[in-house]
């Protein structure tokens, strides 16, 4: 990302972790109980980059397993795959490998040149295995295949098969959807000039979903959530980016069931982090503008199908108009019921160099979530 001013950061972000012994590193150095963390290139343990970008962590067993993009040092496509790095405090991260990785095949949909981006993993406890989502975008197509792709390993840190990838839900209709929504007729042609009043009425009545609906709904940035009943999730910006989606999960976790709703159409909202504290959803998403920052944005429901309402910016204090120069990946539920937003500060112009940011989630006296870079946070008490 580029047209921001990082010299706040000079103040560097203390975080205690007094429970998990969470540490931070600034690049491969580590100074003791109490750490300065700086927003940056990271290195793992070996005195290299991580290169893990979009992407979320899984804890398992007592260990921190990050999964995320690995970026070129040019251009935008995906030319190795999905990486993983191990931890067992969030400070010293091991090199795993690549965990999913694209295929040599030419016609193959995760060949190498295709586009993988949001990686996330979550745990089935029943089928015991570790179940990969992301957003795959075709070699050669730019953004127009919207797929979510699926991979399943028995192991975290894999290495994954690649199972599929498909648009959502085909054929089926969001459940909010009325059915005077679903019944209305279409005309694209009459709203090819977008941003107009009628095209965004058009919009927020499912103009984008009626004609995706044979095909199935679009899915880009994305995320997963386990619910406490074990229920699994898929949330993810459709319809354009213009309209954030969430949709059940089969029970082997590699599947849509075909339950699903629609969030804030015409809202354009992406990379959705959401997250669940004393009965509450909460999630955080960015808004759409490139590779460029922009002010967070906040929501918060009694129910994972809503009804769901937006709140003012999480984000306080200088930088909090553009998230401190990042965008949300995931929010890490820690132990003791504390969070941790994990962001990408995006370099475009080399990827692989874009730096990470993650901030302790508080919570205000009120039990509304915020983030600042301002002052010390202890994650042991929630704060």
């Amino acid at each position: 990302m580029t047209n921001f001013n990082f010299k706040f950061l000079g103040a560097w972000l203390v975080i205690v972790a007094s429970i998990t012994g969470l540490q931070a590193q600034n690049d491969s150095t580590l100074k003791g109980k109490d750490e300065m963390v700086p927003a940056g290139v990271w290195n793992d343990v070996n005195g290299e980059y991580i290169n893990a970008h979009g992407g979320g962590i899984l804890l398992f067993d007592s260990k921190y397993y990050w999964f995320g993009e690995h970026r070129p040092a040019k251009g935008f496509s995906t030319e190795v795959g999905v990486t993983c790095y191990s931890s067992t405090d969030l400070c010293n991260w091991r090199y795993e490998g690549v965990a999913l990785s694209v295929s040599e095949e030419a016609g193959n949909e995760i060949e190498k040149g295709c586009i993988m981006e949001r990686p996330k993993v979550i745990y089935n406890k029943r089928t015991k295995k570790f179940v990969m989502w992301f957003h795959l975008e075709l070699k050669g197509k730019g953004y127009e295949a919207a797929r979510a792709g699926v991979a399943v390993s028995d192991s975290p840190t894999g290495p994954y098969c690649f199972v599929s990838s498909s648009r959502v839900c085909p054929g089926i209709f969001p459940l909010n959807m009325t059915e005077e929504e679903r019944d209305m007729q279409w005309n694209m042609e009459q709203f090819e000039e977008w941003w107009t009043p009628e095209w965004r009425e058009a919009v927020n009545k499912g103009l984008f979903v009626k004609r995706d609906l044979e095909g199935g709904q679009m899915s880009r940035d994305m995320t997963l959530y386990v619910d406490d009943d074990g229920i699994a999730y898929h949330i993810y910006s459709s319809e354009e980016n213009l309209t954030l989606q969430i949709a059940e999960l089969t029970d082997d976790y590699q599947g849509h069931s075909g339950k699903y709703v629609r969030l804030f159409p015409g809202g354009h909202n992406e990379a959705p982090a959401i997250f669940k504290k004393d009965g509450t959803y909460w999630m955080i998403t960015s808004g759409c503008t490139g590779w460029a920052p922009n002010a967070a944005r906040l929501f918060s429901a009694p129910f994972i199908w809503g009804p769901w309402t937006q709140h003012p910016n999480p984000c306080r204090g200088e930088g909090s108009d553009k998230t401190f120069g990042g965008q949300s990946t995931y929010v890490l539920q820690l132990p003791g019921n504390r969070y941790l937003f994990m962001a990408d500060i995006w370099r475009p112009k080399s990827l692989m160099y874009s730096e990470y940011l993650w901030i302790p989630v508080r919570f205000d006296e009120e039990g509304m979530p915020y983030l600042t870079l301002s002052g010390k946070c202890n994650l042991s008490d929630g704060r």
